[in-house]
């Protein structure tokens, strides 16, 4: 124990301040007395955290040209499997022994089920990819689809925390009414349900999500003048910071310091995204909200920096994130590819457009590896969050030319607390549902009376 008081500090530690509240991380000085230590407190099952990310739209690697080139599964099952220069996974392979990798399931929910759903598949899927169940065909305020699975683990495991989830996005929202081919923009606004009928919004803005952990303000207003003054959170929490460094030991003093210098940092990535974007410079984004990046990347980078400081301070165990939408034009000024998105995926079968869409897919799966570094280098007691998490990541689409919707990609990243050993490509049987690799993973996450989950037809063994 490293409180020089000699007394066990709460693991709901807040520095408060004018408004301000920022949560610690996990310190040894956390730890109860006569328990074992760290490892009995971070290594308890209820503590594993679960972030669920959406590719949309599916990949290159998901017909057959690119199946036979290997874009996505790899060319053998098992621990020896190879990933090729063009895989999008490459981008991965420093995080191969956390990386489980199941290919050839389906997504038949998101496929149209009656002749007025035919062509809806862009307004349809994303509703499907986390509650494997079949939306209802409405723009109407009767929307229906099913609980997703980020929800269902937070109902059991998340409600001991100030944020029970908390849902992410990079593209604009638009849930005010209806879409195209009769669907609500609901459907292609969220991959979180809390029930069949109740979609959780998600959130754009960096800078909204960073307010929200931190209590930055008693009020928007309070807000806006700590943002017009350029202070930082931190100011208004100094001298609580410098009482609890007195209190703390050497090793613990020197996680504070380096957790508070990673909240800086992103806040201050956060404040300059803001300044330029109120410059009066042209913004490739115009319409998108001051602390919005123009650079996707610098988004997507932002957003999994605000997930990592809110599981690593236990303000939230459950995250969810929609990286975009089926039907976006956007153009990657990042990307080898200079392509709109949307179009590129419509490559009509010919291997000089599919090449050129798995640069596109290449780029954005890429991003993962900032996500992943970061997890692994944040310790969490005796372990990283890497160890400590487990990282769905898919889409319920597979060849987006044809919207085709069997073999889909789908990985796992983490050890889930000694749940996944990682380090392996699984290739399912023909015709298995993603729900049967859903409904093991609620089982291993402690959901052993969920019987069933959307389509599934039994557990997949992972």
């Amino acid at each position: 124990m490293e409180f020089l008081t000699g007394q066990q500090m709460p693991r709901r530690t807040f520095l408060r301040g004018m408004g301000t509240a920022v949560a610690l991380p996990f310190l040894e000085a956390m730890v109860p007395a006569g328990r074992g230590g760290a490892r009995a407190l971070a290594a308890a099952p209820e503590r594993t955290r679960l972030v669920c990310i959406e590719e949309v739209h599916g990949l290159a690697g998901c017909n057959n040209w690119g199946a036979s080139r290997h874009l996505f599964a790899p060319e053998t099952t098992g621990r020896d499997f190879a990933l090729v220069s063009d895989n999008p996974l490459k981008a991965l392979e420093p995080y191969r022994d956390w990386l489980t990798i199941i290919s050839n399931t389906d997504v038949r929910n998101a496929e149209a089920f009656a002749l007025p759903e035919i062509g809806g598949d862009h307004f349809r899927s994303s509703a499907v990819f986390l509650t494997q169940s079949h939306p209802k065909q409405t723009n109407g305020s009767d929307v229906w689809a099913g609980t997703s699975l980020d929800q269902l683990y937070a109902q059991r495991s998340g409600q001991a925390t100030p944020f029970p989830s908390m849902q992410f996005c990079i593209e604009n929202l638009d849930q005010a009414g209806g879409c195209t081919y009769n669907y609500s923009c609901a459907y292609t606004d969220t991959i979180s349900w809390a029930s069949p009928n109740e979609p959780l919004p998600m959130i754009r803005d960096p800078r909204l999500a960073f307010d929200m952990l931190f209590g930055a303000g008693a009020s928007a207003d309070d807000r806006a003048a700590r943002r017009g003054a350029r202070r930082s959170i931190l100011d208004w929490i100094s001298g609580e910071v410098e009482r609890t460094r007195r209190q703390l030991g050497a090793g613990d003093r020197i996680r504070l310091d380096r957790y508070l210098d990673n909240v800086r940092e992103v806040e201050r990535r956060i404040q300059a995204v803001e300044a330029h974007n109120r410059s009066g410079e042209p913004r490739e984004l115009p319409d998108a909200p001051a602390g919005v990046p123009d650079s996707f990347t610098e988004h997507m980078r932002l957003m999994f920096d605000v997930q990592v400081l809110g599981l690593q301070t236990d303000m939230t165990r459950i995250t969810s994130f929609k990286t975009g939408r089926d039907a976006q034009n956007r153009v990657f000024p990042e990307c080898e590819s200079k392509q709109p998105f949307h179009p590129a995926s419509h490559h009509g079968n010919r291997e000089e457009r599919i090449v050129e869409f798995n640069k596109i897919c290449k780029f954005r799966v890429g991003q993962l590896a900032y996500f992943l570094d970061k997890m692994k280098t944040t310790m969490d007691g005796d372990a990283s969050l890497l160890e400590k998490t487990l990282i769905i990541w898919g889409s319920p689409m597979a060849d987006p030319n044809i919207h085709n919707h069997r073999r889909c990609p789908l990985m796992l990243l983490g050890h889930a607390n000694g749940l996944l050993k990682g380090g392996i490509h699984l290739k399912a049987e023909d015709g298995t549902p993603m729900a049967n690799v859903m409904l093991a993973l609620l089982h291993r996450l402690g959901l052993e009376d969920v019987k069933t989950f959307g389509d599934s037809t039994g557990e997949f063994e992972l």
